[in-house]
Order: structure tokens, then C-alpha cells, then sequence
């Protein structure tokens, strides 16, 4: 989907309020704007803190919760994702806005979700945090299984999608299993147990009703889905989504409209504050938050979930944050701390 809004050319961290979404300070009806040099020696100095004081990220391998019913390389699971028809994602013109899952079809009944496993030591020791990278590398090489429609509740949408890329190729699905990646470590850290609906392992998806049980069956404290989005130039910055009110078939999201708000609330301040990276420019009226009631994985979760669109792959200043590996570590420690914030770690 194409955005059009206006140009922002520079953001205070400091002065945005992340739990309420529009800036705190404002002068001539607009954000305070700060060069991005300002930022650098900030950015730099905090990183290099992080880096002595967490030490180097672990090397485990990523733990993937199968999806109910089958193991995690099953290739007739159900996926979620944002769909493109093209046959290539460097191909690809715009990027569907949908995440939604798996087909609802499925013979196999759910299995009976796990004991939470103990964890490590650390203040997150006992919680169960699911990473949703979105879309998957393989995407593009299956489009009739990504195509076909599954059930969102209050409609149908495509299982998954191929995701978006930079204008020179850099997938979307890259990214957003190499943001997960250090969000485990992260996490892990903190003595939390962490799970990732698809490490690229698998041919495709899963589609978005599947990501959706996978949270659901671990019976996860919090899950966050990872993108970015395909906007045009000139579009910038982050946002995190949450889910609406919805009740319509499987769909039931009352009992965790509240607590995604409080998890994207912290999500988005706490991303701030690590990247520097302002709000969106072109969705959410400066708040960093977008509430929709189209997303599959959104409406069939039953514990508390926000996707985060980490910036605009489409735009050349986003663009050059999003291809950087030191950029992509403090995005994975934003998103990682907001979710320790909420888990009261």
C-alpha cells in the first residue's frame, strides 16, 4: 500500500512521549527536529555501553515452536504474512499490508499447548515471549500456497506474502529474521524463553492464521511481529500496529486490546529512545501507532501481540538504518526492552 505524507527531516528522541504517542514539545505546531549528526555521538556512545556491559550475542540457534499438530518444516503448515504477487520479492512494487494466517483448513487438530518451560535466570525468568519474523525467504518460490485465502474472523486474506525489499534487493524477510534473531539473544539474556514461528528453516510461510495459533497455543506472555514496510520516498520512520476491537467468528480480540496497547505504548517509546528513529511520518498522525482490524495475525491472537513496522524499506534514509548491522542491533534491543518492559522484567 502507498502512503503520501510530509517530509521529516530530523527527531528528538527525548522529547517524544512513546506512551502516548504525539511529541511532548512542540514549537510552531511541529516536532522539535534535531539533525541526524546530533544523534550520531549519543547513538555511538549508548551502543558501545550496551556492547561492554551485555557482551556478544549467543550463537545457540533459534528455537521455532512447531505449529500445532506438526513439526516446523512441515510444508503443508499455515502461514502468516504481507503478500506480493511477484515472482521475485526484488520485483516487487508494493507490498500488501496484510499479515494474516495459514489456511483455516487444516485437518489436524491443535495439539495441547506445553507447560511454559522455566527459562533462564534474569528477571524474565518464567515468561514465554513468540517472535514473528514476518514473512519467510522462500515465500516468493510458492505462490499458490501464499495465495490461497484463510480465515482472519471478519474476512479472508491472502495465507502470507513474499514481503517487500530496497530498491538494490534487501528482502524484507531478511530482515525481519535477522532483527528476531538478536531479539532472542536478547531476551534469552534476561532469563525469558523465546520462540520464533519460522527461522527460515521451512519452505514457506507460515501463513498468518498458523502464526497466530503458535502465541496462542504456547500461551505466550507477549508476541511481537517483526516488518518493515514498502512505502514510497519521502515516507519514514516506524510504527506499531495494534489490534482493534474485533468479534466476528474465530476472531475475539477484546480480552487483549488493552494489554497490546500497553506493549506497543513501551514497544514504541523504548525503540525511540535505542535507534533514534522517529515516528512515522505517513501513518499514525506522529504517534509511532496504527490500530487496524485487517490482519489476520492481529485477529485471531488471544494473547497480547503488536506487529512493528521498523521503518520504510522504499525510502533512501530509512533504507540506509535498516542495511546496517550495528542499526539492526539497536532495533532488536528497542523492540526487546519494550518487551521487557511489559513483562515487568
Amino acid at each position: 500500500m502507498s502512503y503520501v505524507g510530509p517530509e521529516s527531516d530530523g527527531f528528538d528522541p527525548d522529547g517524544w512521549d512513546g506512551r502516548g504517542g504525539a511529541p511532548r514539545r512542540r514549537f510552531g505546531g511541529r516536532p522539535i527536529l534535531v539533525t541526524f549528526a546530533a544523534l550520531v555521538p549519543t547513538a555511538l556512545a549508548a551502543w558501545l555501553v550496551w556492547q561492554v556491559v551485555s557482551g556478544p550475542e549467543e550463537s545457540e540457534p533459534p528455537r521455532v515452536l512447531p505449529a500445532p499438530g506438526q513439526s516446523s518444516t512441515g510444508s503443508s503448515a499455515q502461514q502468516d504474512g504481507k503478500a506480493s504477487t511477484s515472482p521475485a520479492p526484488s520485483q516487487s512494487e508494493e507490498k500488501s499490508k496484510e499479515r494474516s494466517g495459514s489456511p483455516s483448513a487444516s485437518k489436524s487438530k491443535a495439539s495441547k499447548a506445553s507447560p511454559k518451560p522455566a527459562g533462564g535466570s534474569g528477571p524474565l525468568k518464567g515468561k514465554l515471549v513468540v517472535i514473528d519474523p514476518g514473512h519467510n525467504p522462500g515465500n516468493f518460490q510458492h505462490a499458490s500456497e501464499i495465495n490461497r485465502s484463510v480465515n482472519v474472523g471478519n474476512g479472508s486474506k491472502e495465507c502470507d506474502t513474499t514481503g517487500t525489499s530496497t530498491n538494490a534487493g534487501y528482502t524484507e524477510a531478511r530482515f525481519t529474521l535477522d532483527v528476531a534473531k538478536r531479539m532472542q539473544a536478547n531476551l534469552e539474556r534476561q532469563g525469558a524463553t523465546v520462540r520464533l514461528t519460522q527461522d527460515g528453516s521451512r519452505a514457506w510461510g507460515p501463513c498468518v492464521d498458523e502464526r497466530a495459533r503458535i502465541g496462542n497455543s504456547a500461551k505466550a506472555d507477549a508476541v511481537v511481529s517483526v516488518h518493515a514496510d514498502g512505502s514510497g520516498e519521502g515516507n519514514r520512520g516506524f510504527h506499531v500496529i495494534l489490534p482493534a476491537s474485533v468479534r466476528a467468528g474465530a476472531a475475539d480480540t477484546t480480552p487483549i486490546v488493552k494489554p497490546s496497547r500497553d506493549l506497543g505504548e513501551r514497544i514504541a517509546g523504548l525503540y525511540v529512545k535505542a535507534t533514534g528513529q522517529a515516528p512515522s511520518n505517513y501513518v499514525g498522525g506522529g504517534t509511532g501507532l496504527d490500530t487496524r482490524s485487517d490482519l489476520g495475525g492481529l485477529n485471531l491472537s488471544k494473547v497480547p501481540k503488536v506487529f512493528i513496522e521498523c521503518g520504510n524499506m522504499r525510502d533512501s534514509q530509512d533504507v540506509e538504518r535498516l542495511t546496517s548491522d550495528a542499526w539492526r542491533q539497536k532495533a532488536a534491543r528497542g523492540i526487546s526492552e519494550g518487551i521487557v518492559s511489559f513483562l515487568g522484567g
